[in-house]
């Protein structure tokens, strides 16, 4: 079950540096707890970076990665967030877990207050909580790991609505309204083989551009320097599916797609048949809500998107993307602002930035605007 492993890889942000520990500190990030401790020299004590205590002086403060460390250095525990005791964060954590657990063992998915009950919490505070530990609702986490369930059934179940009550959804409505599979079941039962992708190749400022579209829109924008490796790619992307060259109608539609990788603050006017798990497509959707010409830390979407712990989640979500520019992953960069890993390469991403700078620097004021200001 791939949330299982998201929920664990949401607990570990990184703070690699020390100016991002120092920023951790100074803003008492709860979310930094347990990946550094810091002391400070004129108390003598180490704490956690969510310590309450009073603000402190840079250049009294060195950091540790565990509590050894800090007391090996001559420091004593903080009585005040008392470092060496478990975070209430990484309580919540477990609770989260044993709560997921009860999700996917129930036939029929448990109700909000019975789910609170068993973590003992109000059912107000437990939704707070798992929402904000696994960046879903249960109802949500319910639905995807029933939808994982769906395409278990279909490949043995005689019928698709025997398929839909199997993996525990107690209407085939409301599985059709969340449309957890990205195609129709009957395709998805296929093996995908009924579902037509036309995609073609052409040249741009980035080096190759491969598009891909289905009957509901562009599945795929891929960038690489060879047209048959971004061949496989896309291959691998949509195994079952049966590829075929577009037609000589299609060079208009990547046309389009060249003269948006160009110039990405222009937009696309094409439809788009985005397809990921629930986590992802939140994801994808606050990436798209970034203008050209800005750029959003890993932390501030995962902020956005009502998961602040789920900062890695959210980098393996833009890693996913396979939309390059359409879903603007590139536009997310370090808490720093340096540039991480981008899929296509960090001198694409490096450029696609400049020449979405360049637009913006190039944009004529409107006329409201000038007197905005």
């Amino acid at each position: 079950m791939v949330f299982e492993g998201e929920i664990m890889v949401m607990t570990m942000q990184e703070f690699a540096t020390e100016l991002e520990r120092w920023e951790a500190v100074q803003r008492r990030d709860s979310q930094a707890d347990g990946s550094f401790y810091y002391s400070v020299r004129t108390t003598g004590v180490y704490c956690r970076p969510s310590c309450a205590s009073r603000p402190k002086h840079r250049e009294n403060v060195a950091f540790h990665l565990t509590c050894a460390d800090a007391e090996r250095a001559g420091f004593r525990p903080c009585k005040r967030c008392r470092p060496g005791r478990t975070p209430l964060a990484d309580e919540q954590i477990v609770v989260v877990q044993r709560a997921c657990r009860q999700i996917e063992s129930a036939d029929v998915m448990p109700d909000l207050d019975t789910l609170a009950a068993a973590a003992g919490m109000s059912r107000f505070h437990f939704h707070r909580v798992f929402r904000r530990v696994t960046g879903l609702t249960p109802r949500g986490y319910g639905d995807a790991h029933r939808g994982e369930r769906v395409r278990e059934e279909l490949s043995r179940a005689r019928t698709v609505t025997e398929a839909i009550y199997e993996a525990g959804f107690q209407s085939s409505g409301r599985f059709y309204e969340k449309d957890l599979l990205g195609m129709t079941p009957t395709d998805f039962r296929a093996g995908g083989q009924d579902t037509t992708i036309r995609y073609a190749t052409g040249g741009c400022s980035l080096g190759t551009v491969l598009v891909a579209a289905t009957e509901r829109g562009v599945c795929a924008i891929l960038l690489g320097d060879a047209p048959a490796a971004l061949a496989e790619d896309l291959r691998a992307r949509f195994p079952r599916a049966q590829l075929m060259l577009g037609e000589a109608g299609f060079a208009a539609t990547v046309e389009q797609v060249v003269r948006f990788v160009e110039a990405p603050g222009t937009g696309l006017d094409l439809p788009l048949d985005i397809r990921g798990t629930a986590f992802q497509q939140r994801v994808w959707q606050a990436l798209r809500a970034i203008p050209a010409g800005a750029r959003a830390s890993y932390s501030e979407i995962a902020e956005r998107i009502g998961a602040p712990r789920s900062v890695r989640a959210v980098a393996q979500a833009c890693a996913a993307n396979a939309l390059a520019v359409a879903v603007p992953c590139h536009r997310v960069v370090r808490s720093d602002g340096a540039l991480s890993g981008y899929r296509w390469g960090v001198e694409r991403k490096r450029a696609i930035l400049a020449q979405e700078a360049i637009g913006q620097a190039g944009r004529p004021v409107l006329q409201s605007e000038s007197a905005a200001k």
